[in-house]
């Protein structure tokens, strides 16, 4: 089947329209029937209101019946059965009012579940939308355009810049640059040479470049996860709604006690009564408005459900599989370190990689100009800017040929590059490569870094319940792993494709009920796949958020947590709720059984224990305990204020680590240069920071965070960030008595720089962690 067909199926999931619903007419028809039988009562004029109250009883047994046959044909007998039985009942003894406060007990039931169930259809639109059409054809006469069914195996096609790769094949000219994000999920561009494999659905981000096919549109890759989606979209079983698994016990037992009431007293009236009582509003009214409660607060913090029956589902769950990119990670780099070569400095060479970068869409220049500018480095225009597609990018800066990118080749290699290379490999990072009138001046490495918010959402996630944290990638081993440490995962499995990942979700599936996180178009299928998707929607695709039962309007992995806090309280509420409501009535029954409750009397009771049940679950509604704690409004302006201080001192620890490496090179005038200006720099900006998040900042979140105990081992860091500063001044002060650096000292004040730059780094990533996570 090619993908035309599958669109078309796809779309015709849609809803043509938006059909009226029945339960909003039976609530206004059953509501006006119990009232203008009352007004008719008041008049005198029994009769009539007798027959307006069984006009809302048959009114309301017409859709109930049909309800019971819809939970009959799926193969069990909901609560709405005893409903039936009792509106037959009431008719059938002419308690007419009886029957009237059910059918309006009924159809609130029914309305306030309709709101709870209300679900967006899962047309998976943004992947239809994705899909091409229809490709460039490479023929003897020059380049016509086809429909997409018509491409062959070995047809050579023509992709040109932003379009999408059509079918799977092998680059068939120069090296073709793409965005794979869309199968990956990762936002970094790769080249790809001539001969090497390319799947469909991925982008073109550089020139144009040759095609040759390898396989049709329908047995290419992005057609498979299109017929993923749907395969996993039909398999997801719908929720069976709370008030149906309590049925299962109380369903039979009601009509055990009015069968046993009628035998003994010989009075159908009496079942009828026992009917009337056991009539499970309790069950149709207090899930619905506790579940409906929890949505409301949930979308106060930026969490949309789609339904109540994710809800409850994100209440059960106990294993929760995360995509890396942009789920775990900020889903786009960022400068991880700045390494100049000798002669020249960090700052100088992040200036002029971004000054030529300013006008690169490419996903790595934008975060070389975005890390230069937090430094509040001047940025002097290029001139005469070209950029090759997979090589980086070239321009005049202040009189030099500055180029950024890819290394040349070079038929010897520093000592210093070596170590970049090195450590890019170490880190998992991306190199961009600064020439300075053709020789290597420095580079930059990036990386997609963690979320801030992501280990102390786990932590609060497995308070919540979540007993298994699993991460599903397409990323690379070494990375993931690395991911996975940081964060103490259950499991990571990286390297997986779409197809894998939901292998993955339905395995784990057989064991617990799943939550599944992403953000891509590769991560659709497997959100449809579980129990619950949860997608990023702030920067994630369209398609995931669609496919998605849950989706995070705000770029805040942590609000996964307030929800599961949320989903977890909302669901308790509803079953104490509903037990609560279903002993009272058993309670009821008893009594009517014994004759003590006519049919009315009983009718009205109900409806005490009713407007208690929801009362109750209304609680669902106020404001409790989520995931993080409550913060006052100076506590988080403080936050953000030394949030915003922590990168502008990354400078600051970059010159600390270049003075030290400086030391190690040659151990002279620049590298005693290099570490005055790092001391300078401690001195002046970094340790009067940490001095006022010691003496405001902690003081502040002390009380949020159960009082000073809770800060005390990051006021120990900064003590010992203080002493070895302190030590370097020793060392500078001793170096100016000696006119220079005695060979004693260097490896102590080595060891201080280098000590210096790991602690201040794991301090910083320590309360981005703990502390200003805490602020929205």
């Amino acid at each position: 089947m090619d993908i035309s067909l599958f669109t078309n199926r796809l779309r015709r999931l849609a809803p043509a329209g938006s059909a009226p619903r029945v339960e909003p007419v039976l609530l206004l028809v059953t509501a006006a029937a119990l009232a203008a039988g009352g007004v008719a009562w008041l008049s005198g004029a029994e009769g009539l209101a007798d027959f307006f109250w069984g006009l809302g009883t048959v009114a309301a047994v017409v859709p109930a019946v049909w309800w019971v046959l819809a939970a009959l044909r799926h193969g069990h007998a909901g609560v709405d059965l005893i409903a039936v039985l009792a509106l037959g009942g009431t008719l059938a003894v002419g308690e007419y009012l009886a029957g009237a406060l059910i059918a309006l007990m009924l159809a609130s039931g029914r309305m306030l579940e309709a709101t709870a169930r209300r679900r967006a259809t899962r047309d998976l639109r943004a992947l239809l939308e994705h899909a091409p059409s229809s490709a460039r054809l490479r023929t003897g006469r020059g380049v016509r355009t086809v429909p997409l069914d018509e491409v062959a195996a070995g047809d050579l096609l023509v992709v040109g810049p932003g379009e999408v790769v059509p079918v799977d094949g092998t680059v068939g000219s120069a090296a073709a640059v793409l965005d794979e994000s869309v199968l990956t999920g990762e936002p970094v561009q790769v080249e790809r040479a001539c001969g090497e494999a390319l799947r469909s659905g991925v982008v073109n981000a550089g020139g144009a470049f040759d095609l040759r096919a390898s396989a049709t549109a329908r047995d290419s890759t992005y057609a498979g996860i299109v017929r993923l989606a749907q395969r996993a979209g039909a398999e997801s079983a719908p929720v069976v709604r709370l008030a149906d698994r309590y049925a299962a016990w109380f369903l039979p037992l009601s009509l055990l006690v009015a069968g046993l009431a009628w035998l003994a007293s010989g009075s159908a009236v009496r079942a009828v009564a026992v009917l009337v009582v056991a009539t499970p509003c309790p069950l149709l009214l207090a899930a619905p408005v506790a579940i409906v409660s929890g949505l409301s607060r949930a979308s106060r913090l930026g969490v949309v459900v789609r339904d109540g029956g994710a809800l409850e589902n994100l209440g059960r769950a106990r294993t929760l599989l995360l995509d890396k990119t942009g789920t775990l990670t900020r889903g786009r780099p960022r400068v991880l370190d700045v390494t100049a070569a000798p002669g020249r400095t960090t700052a100088e060479v992040l200036r002029l990689a971004a000054s030529v970068d300013q006008y690169s869409p490419h996903v790595l220049a934008r975060a070389i100009v975005e890390a230069a500018r937090e430094r509040g480095l001047e940025l002097p225009a290029p001139a005469d800017v070209t950029e090759e597609p997979g090589r980086g990018a070239t321009g005049t800066v202040e009189g030099h040929r500055v180029s950024i990118g890819r290394a040349g080749s070079a038929d010897t290699r520093q000592p210093w590059e070596g170590a970049v290379d090195n450590r890019a490999l170490l880190e998992g990072a991306a190199v961009a490569w600064l020439t300075v009138d053709g020789e290597p001046g420095g580079a930059v490495l990036l990386r997609d870094p963690l979320r801030q918010d992501a280990p102390r959402t786990l932590r609060y996630l497995r308070t919540a319940g979540i007993e298994r944290l699993v991460m599903l990638t397409g990323d690379g081993s070494a990375p993931a792993r690395e991911v996975g440490a940081l964060l103490g995962l259950n499991e990571v499995r990286a390297g997986l494709g779409p197809a894998e990942k939901v292998a993955a979700v339905r395995a784990e599936r057989d064991h617990a009920v799943t939550v599944m996180v992403g953000d891509g178009v590769n991560d659709a299928p497997a959100l449809a796949a579980a129990d619950v998707g949860v997608a990023m929607g702030a920067h994630g695709s369209t398609a995931s958020s669609e496919a998605a039962d849950i989706v995070l309007t705000t770029d805040r992995v942590d609000r996964l947590a307030d929800a599961v806090f949320i989903a977890v309280r909302a669901r308790r509420i509803a079953v104490q709720s509903a037990l609560g409501g279903m002993l009272l009535s058993l309670a009821a029954m008893a009594a009517a059984a014994a004759g003590l409750l006519p049919p009315a009397v009983g009718a009205l009771l109900q409806e005490g224990i009713d407007v208690a049940v929801i009362l109750n679950a209304l609680r669902a509604l106020r404001t409790d305990r989520t995931g993080r704690p409550t913060l006052p409004p100076d506590a988080e302006a403080l936050i953000h204020r030394f949030a915003a201080e922590h990168d502008d001192l990354q400078d600051v620890l970059t010159a600390v680590r270049d003075a030290a490496d400086r030391l190690s090179d040659s151990p002279g005038p620049r590298a005693l240069a290099a570490v005055e200006e790092a001391h300078r720099l401690l001195t002046e900006r970094l340790l009067p920071h940490e001095y006022a998040e010691e003496h405001r900042l902690y003081p502040a979140l002390a009380p949020a965070l159960g009082g000073p105990e809770a800060t005390a081992t990051m006021s120990r860091a900064h003590a010992e960030i203080e002493r070895l500063s302190r030590r370097i001044a020793t060392h500078l002060r001793l170096a100016h008595a000696a006119r220079g650096l005695a060979p004693e000292q260097l490896d102590d004040l080595r060891a201080c720089l280098y000590g210096l730059n790991t602690v201040l780094r794991l301090h910083f990533a320590q309360e981005e962690e703990s502390y200003f996570s805490l602020a929205p």
